[in-house]
């Protein structure tokens, strides 16, 4: 297995607002992708991963 391979269970508590955000970003996800079933974990990794992009680049801009 390799590192990408290895996932972390996350337990995390939000605000019933910051849920229903998330659930309709999904439904957002779902409606526009062809990837088949989207899950809450797959739109949380897609987020992390391009708000990461953003701050890498935003970092690299000020060195």
């Amino acid at each position: 297995m390799n590192e990408e391979d290895k996932k972390v269970q996350l337990n995390v508590r939000i605000s019933l607002e910051t849920s229903r955000m998330l659930d309709e970003i999904v439904n957002y996800y779902q409606q526009n992708t062809k990837l088949g079933r989207i899950y809450k974990g797959d739109v949380l990794t897609d987020i992390i991963e391009k708000s990461f992009a953003v701050m890498k680049k935003q970092q690299n801009k000020r060195f």
